[in-house]
């Protein structure tokens, strides 16, 4: 009655109910069913590189001046100097490497999010993680006239850290726990805290407030290298952390309980992943300012191409991340001609329609 039982002197004992995966991982529907195979994967894994290398040379031929694919191609294989185009090209190249340094940190890093917290609605802007390292950001610029992205880089780690703290502490209050809606309420409070106390700082000082404009609307342009490699080497870091540890967020999803029974110290994985969070979002928030909603769009996007499997989720979001936010980056350029619009504003375009998608669906968001 009820299920199969196991047989034991005499007497039954009902088998244990089988265990589920959590609804925020669950596969969408309209795949409920269908088999997604290794060769399904890497075949989308292929075609999701080959995109992210189209919006790459899209991003160094779309601007205020267009140049010809073929023109983009010869600039970057045989690069002449006093030729125009080239010269365009080249300055657009820099602009390109930061977007897929930031777009592969924020994707990676919410993906990772999603899964230590088990929560859809996680991602460092939602959870108010770029919140912290901005206002540590000001901090510096206000207080001691850092100027330069490795002169805040730490700030940016350290604000990253304690912001994270401070909003899983807060939503952990109650009998209910850190639900996916108190995180992203919690997330939501400290950003609009910190946000009054950056105002605060800069409209006391125009020096911070003109270093800092340009800044906070999560721009690409005018990166340079010495940028960029102050980032890398922490970037590379959480990359690597992150990467490893698809296996334990599957197991995490499946519970504290059951990944103890497996051998696995969720306490341990999830501030190993926490130290790879805060690499990837400091490095990105230093980097680019604040750029939310990329790792919040690109998981669910990436659930109903390869399933909820983070072995294969964290990968593909460090190749679809980049693209996403470089597309956004590029439709900034031409939509308001001669000017721009920064990609951090197209993201959130982009973004705030599905964060409140995924709010409404009740099974997801647990309202």
């Amino acid at each position: 009655m009820g299920g199969p039982a196991l047989k034991n002197s005499g007497s039954t004992t009902p088998a244990p109910p089988a265990v589920s995966l959590p609804p925020a991982v669950s596969l969408p529907s309209a795949l409920a069913g269908r088999p997604i195979t290794a060769r399904r994967r890497i075949a989308w894994l292929v075609v999701l590189a080959a995109v992210l290398v189209v919006a790459a040379l899209l991003s160094l031929a779309v601007g205020a001046r267009s140049i010809p694919l073929p023109a983009v191609l010869d600039a970057l294989f045989h690069f002449d100097a006093s030729n125009g185009d080239h010269a365009v090209v080249a300055s657009r190249v820099v602009r390109t490497v930061a977007g897929l340094v930031v777009g592969a940190s924020l994707g990676l890093a919410g993906t990772s999010m999603q899964g230590v917290a088990r929560n859809p609605l996680a991602d460092p802007g939602i959870l108010g993680v770029n919140a912290g390292a901005s206002l540590a950001v000001v901090s510096g610029i206000f207080f001691l006239g850092a100027a330069s992205v490795s002169s805040y880089l730490w700030f940016a780690f350290a604000g990253s850290a304690v912001a994270a703290l401070v909003v899983y502490g807060v939503a952990s209050l109650g009998r209910s726990g850190a639900t996916p809606v108190k995180l992203a309420l919690a997330g939501a409070a400290m950003a609009a805290g910190m946000g009054s106390l950056m105002s605060a700082m800069l409209v006391t000082s125009q020096d911070s407030l003109d270093l800092f404009r340009n800044w906070q609307v999560g721009a690409l342009a005018g990166k340079s290298w010495d940028s960029i490699d102050a980032v890398l080497p922490f970037v590379m870091a959480g990359m690597v952390i992150l990467l490893a540890t698809g296996k334990l967020l599957n197991t995490l999803a499946l519970g504290d309980d059951t990944a103890r029974g497996l051998g696995y110290r969720p306490g341990l994985g999830r501030a190993l992943s926490a130290v790879g969070i805060v690499l990837l979002c400091g490095s990105a928030t230093a980097l680019a300012g604040p750029i939310g909603f990329i790792g919040l769009v690109v998981p669910h996007l990436l659930r109903g191409l390869v399933g909820p499997d983070y072995r294969w989720l964290l990968p593909f979001s460090v190749v679809t991340a980049p693209a996403v936010l470089l597309a956004a980056d590029i439709t900034g350029r031409v939509v308001l001609l001669p000017g721009e619009v920064p990609a951090g504003i197209l993201a959130a375009l982009i973004g705030a329609p599905v964060f409140i998608a995924v709010v409404r669906r009740g099974k997801q968001a647990e309202l």
